[in-house]
């Protein structure tokens, strides 16, 4: 992995891409020239499959796996997770960049080597291009709102592509690492109003190390090495996506010799796992967090609040229906923790000791008493004038650890007279169903990533209020907001996990979720891969480093890549 290095010139600050240093022994050098002793094809079982490859519109863990392979960041975090300062960051398609005297512009330098997998050469007026993509409202893009502190984006020449900010901010570095840089060539001459059904179908063009290769939809999804990139050929010759349609049988891809890495390994599995020698596991701390979403606007009116959730107090009292221990216990033994809010322990702002709702039917019980909903018998639905204390939750048919946390709180519910209704579905009607707010309660997975600070776009009022947002319960709380935006701005990490903290109280007190688990990130792989390192939030995060030693290659790994 490249050593960083910073040195200062006048008021100025100058970052550069310098000298190779290795920090794992399983880590390769992404410079270092292929030789014939490395390549080999690695197989990732997964019981989903990337829904759309097009950047600026991916929200799914899938989707970025594959996309972030062929497209590049201008800057990426590295495994540490440390976005204060420059530090932290390594370079991708920018080699160097350059602050301003003011701090209110970085100016960053394009690898003059790079070029789009077509050919044509990538240059400072693609960042400019991708960045007005991203913001164009027309298309809606998720990532959109992470950008907000950027003012606009202009080119200097054609290898310098600078960033004009709003404020100064501890994180601009971070915001300007949020787009992976899509062609101008191929996009620019598509209206904005037809260029996500346009990106969705095309054949991603990238500039990364890897380019896409095919796709059969629900089937599989192949990238091959880019042999002659400018940030050197990948370890690997190819990796493919088995999508299989449930977690147990991709496990069984893995088990079976079908698949080399399965990355949502559950108890049941690990026991199993042992008994194959020729795999291995590790776990890492994770930044996703799952909770059961509640949609505090009526889907049928969405001008209304929602006839149950729109009571603040009605939904803590479903969460001290809910024994969140016992479930998570049940469901992951020692693979998962208690969530404890829209956050994970992981990151250094989160503060572990934030008060939560407790676990208290018998308040829970007394609670929905006090509102009026009453039961005529002690195992019957509460009802309120009439109607019925029931609502449906979605689950993905794919996420089998939801399913059975949503049949666990279906009778941990049960007995406080609250009927919960559970529609199983696949994956991609379940996301185009939160995408439209056409849902009461869903179990939802959110992935961070390397900061807490997609909280906004995830609870932030301004997002709910978007159509295109993805606040998809339409929780709204100016004073959470407010936190929101001090503890993102915050210089220092003390004074930013002082704001998270009180923002993280104000919503487990609102209750717009019941916060279920914080899962960590077990990895089953087998042996004969080299890997490179691994991030918290993404696995992935240096596949390009990774490879497979020719002595120890099975048949498939012998297979041509395209270049």
């Amino acid at each position: 992995m490249a050593r960083i290095c910073l040195r200062q010139v006048a008021s100025q600050r100058w970052i550069y891409c310098a000298a190779a240093s290795t920090i794992l022994s399983s880590c390769v050098d992404s410079n270092q020239s292929h030789n014939a002793s490395r390549g080999g094809t690695l197989v990732i079982a997964t019981s989903a499959d990337a829904n759309i490859l097009f950047p600026p519109l991916i929200i799914s863990t899938q989707a970025r796996q594959v996309a972030e392979q062929i497209y590049d960041y201008l800057v990426v975090v590295g495994p540490e997770l440390n976005t204060f300062g420059d530090a932290g960051f390594q370079p991708r398609l920018a080699e160097s960049w350059k602050w301003s005297a003011d701090s209110l512009s970085i100016a960053f330098r394009i690898n003059p080597q790079a070029k789009w997998h077509d050919g044509v050469k990538a240059d400072a007026n693609d960042v400019r291009f991708t960045y007005q993509v991203y913001t164009n409202s027309k298309l809606g893009s998720p990532t959109a709102e992470e950008l907000s502190n950027i003012d606009s984006v202009t080119t200097t020449n054609s290898h310098t592509a600078v960033f004009w900010y709003r404020t100064r901010s501890p994180h601009q570095l971070l915001d300007a690492s949020q787009m992976m840089i899509i062609p101008r060539h191929i996009l620019e001459k598509i209206p904005a109003d037809s260029l996500a059904e346009a990106g969705a179908q095309a054949t991603p063009i990238g500039t990364g190390r890897f380019r896409f290769r095919r796709w059969t939809r629900g089937s599989s999804l192949e990238i091959t090495a880019d042999t002659a990139n400018y940030r050197g050929r990948p370890g690997l010759d190819r990796v493919i996506w088995s999508v299989a349609p449930n977690p147990a049988t991709a496990a069984t891809k893995l088990f079976g010799g079908e698949a080399d890495l399965f990355a949502a390994l559950r108890p049941e599995h690990v026991a199993e796992l042992k008994q194959h020698h020729e795999l291995l596991v590790t776990a890492l701390p994770s930044t996703d967090y799952v909770y059961m979403a509640l949609n505090l606007r009526d889907p049928r009116r969405p001008g209304r609040p929602h006839p149950i959730f729109g009571s603040r107090e009605l939904r803590r009292a479903l969460s001290m229906a809910v024994d969140r221990a016992s479930l998570v216990q049940n469901v992951f033994d020692t693979l998962a923790r208690v969530a404890i809010g829209p956050t994970v322990r992981v990151f250094p702002t989160t503060d572990t000791t934030l008060r939560q709702i407790p676990f208290d039917p018998q308040h829970a019980k007394a609670i929905l008493d006090s509102l009026g909903w009453r039961a005529t018998s002690a195992q019957g639905v509460r009802k309120l004038n009439g109607q019925e204390l029931a609502f449906t939750a979605l689950v993905p048919s794919s996420a089998q650890p939801r399913v059975r946390m949503a049949i666990l709180i279906q009778e941990q519910l049960r007995r406080v007279g609250v009927r919960m209704n559970i529609d199983e579905m696949e994956f991609n009607t379940f996301q185009t169903r939160l995408q439209s707010r056409d849902f009461e309660a869903a179990f939802w997975n959110w992935h961070l990533g390397a900061t807490p600070n997609s909280l906004r776009e995830a609870w932030g009022g301004e997002s709910a209020r978007n159509k295109d947002g993805i606040n998809f319960g339409a929780y709204d709380n100016p004073r959470f907001d407010a936190y929101v935006d001090s503890a993102i701005s915050a210089r220092a990490i003390a004074a930013s996990r002082r704001y998270f903290t009180a923002a993280y109280q104000i919503i487990i007190d609102d209750t717009p979720a019941i916060w279920l688990y914080e899962p960590k990130t077990v990895i089953g792989l087998h042996r004969r891969i080299r890997t490179g390192p691994m991030r918290a939030d993404a696995w992935w995060f240096d596949l390009g480093s990774w490879f497979i030693p020719r002595s120890e290659q099975i048949p498939r790994d012998r297979v041509p890549s395209d270049r």
